[in-house]
């Protein structure tokens, strides 16, 4: 019989590292690799871990002070197991000045710690919560291809691409957005490199273009055999989504930038997508995650979340893959993949006792209590 238990501190721990080389994505440069981290106890000696999401340029510090002074105060003293009830507790709390951005954040990584506790507390993987896994391992996808200098690297990113085959990745996303005719360049250039080599590319161009560029860009790789075209337009452009699903014969993918079922709501029920890529650090937490995929469910729209966090994040990301049910089902059914970025990034292999690892082409999703990780505090007191 699991006690009834009490919340009775939430920290948030503020992560910073300056890079070496800054990078670039279509909307600025990445100096610096953040995190919003959030420990909550309980009264039962079990502590839970999550990951409030810095989106693109966002500064950890948002999340965090929407934590510290609006969501603490008021889950002091709760049960953390309540994980339904406290979602909704925070998103009413917040609804008028919330919904959206790094306040869906803060009760993102305030929700995973919760979930992290009812597994350690239940002594079961989160995906066993949510229902069960589908699967036990999943291929990574390697995320990169950014830019150092901006225009005019293709050379550099065709390399790249041969590095990531080398290391065993056969998906791989190339982040574009850096002007058509040099976005249609580095394709061409990692395409001609890999040659003959089985590999599957994404595109992801981060919102850089209005409707038009974007469609252009579309139909000019439409022969390359691309999985997705990932953020096309802004993503208030929901009819700007429908028109390029339909004109465009790869898939459209979209929704890192949405949040929580109301959002995905208006973006399902528009016949927007695709395949639709929630964040676990922003689209509200794993409760909301599972609003989300049935509600993708319903619409017949596969969900592929959107990782880019720290270790935290994967781990959380890597549980609700595993509960995460085939969209259309069939015996050989396509499964989710795994976003495992190749930036720089300190607040993942140092950040937990056990960073996962791609062997033989996949990752084994942890089957341990709670999120499966083990933190190392040495590593959270030293960026902090």
């Amino acid at each position: 019989m699991i006690p009834k238990l009490k919340i009775t501190e939430i920290k948030t721990h503020i992560l910073k590292s300056p890079l070496e080389t800054p990078f670039a994505f279509s909307q600025g440069w990445v100096s610096t690799r953040s995190a919003t981290l959030i420990e909550i106890r309980t009264d039962a000696g079990i502590t839970g871990w999550g990951e409030a999401f810095c989106q693109g340029l966002e500064v950890p510090e948002i999340a965090a002070a929407a934590i510290e002074n609006c969501f603490a105060p008021m889950l002091i003293g709760d049960n953390p197991l309540d994980t339904e009830r406290l979602w909704f507790a925070m998103y009413n709390r917040s609804r008028d000045f919330g919904r959206k951005g790094a306040v869906m954040a803060a009760i993102s990584g305030i929700d995973i710690a919760l979930w992290d506790i009812a597994g350690k507390a239940y002594d079961q993987p989160i995906s066993q919560l949510l229902g069960g896994a589908f699967r036990s391992n999943v291929q990574p996808y390697a995320t990169g291809f950014y830019r150092i200098t901006g225009q005019g690297e293709q050379a550099r990113l065709a390399d790249e691409a041969l590095q990531h085959y080398e290391n065993g990745f056969r998906l791989m996303k190339v982040k574009l957005g850096f002007g058509l005719q040099d976005d249609i360049d580095v394709m061409h250039a990692i395409k001609t490199a890999l040659g003959s080599k089985d590999v599957t590319l994404m595109v992801d161009t981060n919102h850089a273009y209005g409707r038009n560029e974007a469609l252009m860009l579309g139909t000019a790789l439409a022969d390359m055999g691309l999985r997705w075209y990932e953020e096309p337009v802004v993503p208030e452009d929901i009819d700007g989504y429908r028109e390029l699903r339909t004109r465009l014969p790869m898939a459209i993918a979209g929704g890192e930038n949405e949040h929580s079922l109301y959002g995905f709501k208006s973006l399902l029920s528009a016949g927007a997508v695709d395949i639709v890529q929630p964040d676990i650090g922003s689209c509200g937490g794993l409760t909301a995650a599972r609003h989300i995929t049935i509600l993708a469910q319903a619409f017949g729209v596969e969900v592929n979340p959107h990782v880019w966090g720290s270790a935290v994040a994967q781990a959380a990301s890597l549980q609700w893959i595993a509960a995460i049910p085939d969209a259309h089902h069939s015996i050989f059914a396509r499964q989710p993949i795994l976003e495992y970025d190749q930036s720089a990034h300190p607040f993942r292999r140092e950040l937990t006792t056990t960073p996962i690892e791609m062997i033989d082409g996949t990752v084994e999703i942890p089957d341990a209590p709670g999120l499966g990780i083990e933190m190392r505090l040495d590593t959270v007191a030293a960026y902090s």
